[in-house]
């Protein structure tokens, strides 16, 4: 039996594929904008035919499909999300509008304040209070609420986002408003916010209520489309698609909640990560068609933020940290107006695609750029499955080199050097400015433009080794074929390390817990297969800001003397995040949270051990390849020949049929026993 991981790129659809007793293998087809599950089936049609099988004798044997969609993260892009109506208490119309001040760009006065998420004529006032001690202070007005469901069904909303001050503590107002809109608008869908996101800041409560109200209908459309066209097709196996803090679930809970599907697809990337190196601190860079994502492991572990954003909002949600760029393997380079070389943000995307795939683009690409230089053999792209127009690429960067003024192959190693320059702004943002030396971190290359690249980024950042994994091309979908089930439950508790409420904390921790443990045995899953992380969000007393500390419980409760344990776990924390502490002052814990976690065998799933290598590594051909100092004759070496243990000196040039990588002059390779790169410095860098 087969299980695959699918994960749908700006440019390429990837499937990563495993048995039982046989290699990995990865499969690529085009994506389809617009019609994302056609890209979807291509890929398992190409799966089945490099088994001789028709797709309906291959679904038949597939057991499990895992899926990374992008989906909810192209909806917000485009701005094409469903209409959506917001109720809120009366006198609050403006929660969206005023928002909360990100940390970051606070000060920028060249950013226009943007609009709010959804407009002041689609946000309904209803009166009726509830106060932080969970009383009701004033009844809720039926009237009200009725009033605000005709308008809204007047405005054309396809979905109503309710958020009403204090329901975490007391819901009872925004259940009967959810009652009202049932009655009057039946068959809208209805986002509550305690359910969705029960923490007490106002403004990350609410816009993550309105961001998951206007996808569900977007979302809940692709998962109906999928799933009918796998039935379709003949599949009747297990389907479970990515979330965004690092699992997966299955379709009608991500239907339920779809802004966890947010930016699902990259999360997949540092999940890989943890299963192909044992470095404690890791950098993991995944380089797609359309952006660069970049994600870390610290101490091992997944790098959550409760402070994600997307364009000017922020989530309101946690998710693991994935900052991305628009620096693809399809991002168009462009020169502005005051005459400077510019790579993306826009890409070519999947269609046209880059000007040497020869399907109608014209614009320069980073894909171009690599073709003109000597670094991607245009007829071996894909193994040979597709085949490049160097031509084309070379009367497209020829615009560049054009307005410019300078030769062709300048113009193209200045398009790859501004695009290495790009990613190294997005590897600092992650490390460089949250306080880590990038030099001290282990870097896994995923992404099948990523490895072009990775070398030049290592040497400039001063980073001595990094990884490129056989299955480099398909990073983000190994990710989720090794993933867990994994979902989050959160409650708000308000303490502090003064007069610390131990046996409400306790009662707390039980309930989410108990909650985690019934979405596992919704998706399936034994208590036998089932595992709980813990972590709290803290801050010192009067600070705006909480940080995220994982706790071990291994009782199940806490003991008496526990509190000191956490207060040192924050401390800790706190001095990694921001360089310094306070012991002598107040924590304050302000949310709980438990991670259900169901074990589905992925970490089984690594594929066969690499033969050690046999005889000495012949190259088999060599190519001119343009270096900013001019043209270098580089051996050409075929990857998938080589085997475990072999070791070679750049500059060479590795080829596997779904990704290239280049090694400098000052870098070395030896490859591991599962077929994986590893590279590191040997010698400052010369030419």
């Amino acid at each position: 039996m087969f299980v695959a991981c699918i994960d749908i790129g700006g440019t390429f659809t990837d499937l990563v594929l495993y048995r039982e007793g046989a290699d990995l293998e990865i499969h690529k087809s085009p994506t389809t904008p617009g019609m994302f599950e056609r890209g979807f089936i291509d890929v398992l049609e190409v799966a089945a035919r490099s088994h001789d099988m028709a797709l309906a004798d291959f679904l038949s044997k597939m057991n499990m499909i895992v899926h990374g969609t992008t989906v909810s993260t192209n909806a917000l892009v485009e701005g094409k999300v469903a209409p959506t109506g917001l109720i809120c208490n009366a006198g609050h119309p403006d929660i969206l509008t005023l928002r909360e001040s990100p940390r970051k760009r606070a000060f920028n006065i060249k950013i226009d304040f943007p609009p709010p998420y959804i407009h002041r004529s689609r946000t309904c006032e209803v009166r009726g209070r509830i106060d932080s001690m969970g009383n009701e202070v004033e009844g809720l007005n039926d009237d009200d609420v009725r009033a605000a469901a005709r308008h809204l069904k007047a405005c054309g909303v396809e979905a109503i986002a309710v958020c009403l001050l204090w329901s975490i503590v007391n819901s009872t107002h925004e259940c009967r408003v959810r009652e009202i809109i049932e009655e009057e608008l039946p068959g809208i869908p209805v986002t509550l916010s305690h359910e969705l996101n029960p923490i007490p800041r106002e403004y990350r409560r609410t816009i993550s209520t309105a961001i998951n109200a206007s996808l569900y209908p977007i979302v809940s459309e692709y998962v109906g489309n999928l799933t009918r066209a796998l039935k379709k097709a003949g599949y009747d196996g297990e389907l479970l698609i990515a979330n965004c803090v690092g699992g997966m679930m299955p379709p009608e809970e991500i239907v339920a909640r779809p802004i966890y599907s947010v930016m699902s697809g990259p999360t997949l990337a540092p999940i890989a990560a943890t299963s192909l190196t044992d470095a404690s601190n890791v950098i993991v860079v995944d380089m797609g068609g359309t952006t660069f994502d970049v994600s870390a492991l610290r101490d091992r572990h997944l790098v959550v933020t409760p402070e994600a954003t997307f364009g000017m909002e922020m989530l309101g949600i946690p998710k693991i940290d994935v900052r991305s760029v628009g620096a693809g393997g399809g991002s168009i380079a462009w020169v502005d107006v005051g005459g400077l070389l510019r790579v993306g943000p826009h890409s070519a995307s999947a269609v046209p695609g880059p000007a040497c795939y020869g399907r109608g683009g014209t614009e320069p690409t980073v894909t171009d750029a690599n073709v003109v230089l000597g670094i991607i053999d245009p007829d071996y792209f894909l193994g040979g499955r597709i085949k490049l127009d160097r031509a084309k690429a070379e009367a497209a960067v020829g615009k560049i080199a054009k307005q410019l003024k300078i030769g062709l192959m300048e113009a193209a190693y200045a398009i790859y050097t501004t695009t290495n320059h790009n990613m190294i702004g997005a590897i600092e943002d992650i490390t460089v400015n949250e306080g880590i030396d990038p030099r001290d971190s282990y870097v896994v290359s995923g992404g099948g433009a990523t490895a072009c690249h990775i070398g030049d980024m290592a040497r400039i950042l001063g980073i001595k080794s990094f990884m490129v994994p056989r299955f480099a091309a398909g990073l983000s979908a190994y990710g989720g074929l090794i993933s867990d089930i994994r979902w989050e439950e959160t409650g708000t508790l308000n303490t502090t390390d003064r007069d610390f409420d131990l046996a409400g904390v306790n009662r707390l921790l039980a309930s989410l817990k108990r909650r985690g443990g019934a979405f596992l045995k919704r998706s399936g899953l034994d208590a036998k297969w089932q595992r709980f992380e813990f972590a709290f969000q803290g801050r010192y007393l009067y600070q705006s800001w909480d940080i995220e500390v994982p706790f071990d419980l291994p009782e199940g409760k806490f003991a008496k003397g526990a509190l000191a344990e956490l207060v040192a776990a924050f401390h800790a924390q706190h001095e990694r995040i921001y360089t310094i502490k306070d012991e002598a002052d107040t924590v304050e814990f302000t949310t709980w949270k438990v991670r259900a976690i169901g074990d589905t065998g992925g970490k089984a799933r690594r594929g066969s051990p690499l033969s050690p290598q046999q005889g000495k590594i012949r190259p088999k051909s060599s190519r001119n390849i343009y270096f900013d100092k001019g043209y270098r004759d580089v051996p050409v070496y075929d990857a998938s020949l080589i085997g475990a243990g072999a070791k070679l000196e750049g500059p060479a040039v590795l080829e596997l049929p779904t990704t290239t990588i280049l090694l400098l002059y000052d870098q070395k390779v030896q490859v591991d026993g599962q077929g994986n790169i590893l590279v590191d410095l040997v010698r400052e860098y010369s030419q």
